[in-house]
């Protein structure tokens, strides 16, 4: 006979094991189902004693905050992918990208979890390597640092909000703008490849399980927590007729943010300092150019080709803060001082080449000069806007067209061949211009760690380095050795001699430049003779020549020295 003590012993109990019962199985439901056959007696049975506890022996355990964004690796825990419900899964492993946002719930020691994967290299594809992204949500079991998620189905027309934490976090919000402009687009590709999720998640049931991990502080860069996950993603069919695909074996390690931003101020002061220096070597260049002949000795085109690539950093950087807007004030300065470069310097240098090559016009009106510098302004600005249309038709062909960007040096060296210029850039430019220019492309292509997350493409940064050190050395040669010294002598035109025999040598003759006798029993050397038959003391004409190419007696044009 049972007492009634103990009938109401046993109503109790019931009544607890009833609760517990609604606690565990939502949990139960997000296992795997190779976890599930495990039963209770494994890991599930230490998180229902856990669920029994009472809330003051909560305080024992640390809650982690898990929210932040995971890269690292997912792979088939099969060879390659056995299922035949989705043959186009191709690739047998590739990079995993993991979005968490932790929220606290109702029952202590649980957090429900939203988040997002994302799988690169899905596709075994030439040309397109795919992307796949699944929205997702489950439970965190903080005490025993377990995580349960599913996929959450959504419509092939709808996406992840752009409120939501990944997307307005940083890190995916510069690898969105570098994917945008250094590479295919990756919400393109997730667009057009969303249909394969879609299907995934209408008929499979996606689960994933994972344990989770604190990495010593002595093992990161910046003091704050970062984890790393380790677990098994699956796909058991909704019909119960086998799996949808193997199963992927997921292994993650949290972003440090801190050391990411740091990244991204570092290059930023690294193109502040760039462009400083630059200002001081386009004043340098100024100076040495500061005549008019000397003006019109620089070719507008490579000075010009400059003032476009500045102009893009500028956008580029300018864009890069707006969008990012915890990093505004460190790209906004970088893209101030590369305005400052284009718009103030180099574009003041334009205009003076432009005045230095038409000497016949300056006389004109001041209308016809406001309408010449119409047309050279808008030149210069209709390349600049035609070159960004062309940029984003042709994104996927980036670095040939670095490549013909950065021939800038090209445009003077075909002007020295033509002109015979003797020289037209100080070498202190030429060799500054050169390596500054090739910071950022090295950087952005060349470095393993750079913010961007850009591949590193080694080879095209050597084929860079060597085009550039070419174009520098060829520009060094003419300054040194001539204008025309690697070309042969049998090609080059007939070069005026102005070392020839002066004809009226008998008569006396006064410099009009230095207004004393010149010596024409001495060496020939000592004096020109212009084509225009005017005579003068060499170094006299020279340094009248570096300022105007015009005959000091008659103002006839003068041929190249």
């Amino acid at each position: 006979m049972v007492r009634r003590g103990g009938g109401k012993g046993l109503l109790w109990g019931t009544a607890v094991f009833l609760l517990l019962l609604g606690f565990v199985r939502p949990f139960v439901a997000l296992r795997p189902l190779k976890e599930r056959v495990s039963s209770a007696a494994d890991s599930w049975g230490e998180e229902q004693l856990f669920l029994r506890r009472d809330e003051n022996d909560l305080i024992s355990y640390s809650a982690w905050n898990i929210t932040g964004t995971y890269r690292g690796r997912w792979s088939f825990l099969d060879a390659t992918n056995g299922s035949t419900r989705f043959l186009d899964f191709g690739k047998s492993s590739g990079v995993s990208v993991v979005e968490l946002v932790s929220s606290p719930t109702r029952i202590h020691g649980v957090h429900y979890i939203q988040g997002a994967v994302t799988f690169h290299d899905v596709f075994d594809n030439e040309h397109d390597h795919g992307v796949a992204q699944m929205r997702l949500e489950g439970v965190y079991i903080w005490p025993f640092q377990k995580l349960r998620m599913v996929a959450n189905s959504v419509a092939n027309d709808e996406s992840i909000q752009e409120e939501d934490y990944f997307f307005s976090n940083p890190y995916n919000l510069l690898g969105v703008f570098s994917s945008q402009v250094f590479q295919e687009s990756t919400r393109d590709k997730i667009r057009r490849n969303k249909s394969l999720t879609y299907d995934m998640e209408k008929h499979c049931h996606v689960e994933i399980a994972a344990q989770v991990s604190r990495i010593l502080s002595n093992q990161n860069d910046g003091n704050h927590d970062l984890y790393h996950l380790e677990g098994l993603m699956e796909g058991p069919a909704t019909d119960g007729d086998g799996e949808c695909f193997s199963s992927i074996l997921l292994n993650a390690t949290s972003v440090n943010i801190e050391a990411y931003y740091n990244k991204a101020v570092n290059y930023t002061l690294m193109v502040t300092f760039i462009s400083f220096l630059q200002v001081l070597l386009l004043i340098r260049q100024m100076e040495h150019s500061n005549t008019q002949s000397g003006a019109a000795k620089v070719s507008i085109i490579m000075i010009g080709q400059q003032a476009v690539m500045d102009a893009y950093l500028c956008l580029l950087n300018l864009t890069a803060g707006i969008l990012v807007e915890s990093l505004f004030n460190a790209f906004a300065t970088a893209a101030f001082f590369k305005f400052v470069v284009f718009s103030i310097f180099e574009m003041r240098y334009l205009l003076a080449i432009w005045k230095a090559s038409r000497p016949m016009h300056n006389g004109e009106n001041w209308e016809t000069m406001r309408r010449e510098l119409s047309v050279l302004y808008s030149r210069f600005y209709g390349i600049l806007l035609g070159g960004i249309l062309v940029l984003y038709q042709m994104h996927n062909f980036l670095r040939p067209i670095l490549l013909i960007m950065y021939s800038f040096w090209i445009p003077q060296i075909v002007t020295n061949v033509i002109r015979d210029t003797r020289k037209p850039l100080h070498p202190h430019y030429i060799l500054g211009m050169t390596l500054t220019r090739l910071a950022i492309p090295l950087y952005i292509f060349g470095c393993p760690r750079n913010f961007l997350r850009i591949e590193v493409d080694e080879y095209w940064c050597i084929y860079l380095g060597v085009f550039m050190g070419l174009q520098a050395s060829v520009l060094l040669l003419q300054h040194y050795l001539g204008s025309r010294c690697f070309i042969p002598r049998q090609i080059l035109p007939e070069k005026y001699c102005y070392y020839r025999k002066f004809e009226n040598a008998s008569q006396e003759t006064d410099c009009v430049i230095c207004m004393t006798a010149i010596d024409f029993t001495q060496h020939s050397n000592g004096y020109m003779v212009t084509p225009c038959d005017h005579c003068f003391h060499s170094g006299c004409l020279q340094r009248w020549m570096d300022i105007k190419m015009e005959c000091p007696t008659c103002r006839r044009s003068l041929p190249p020295a």
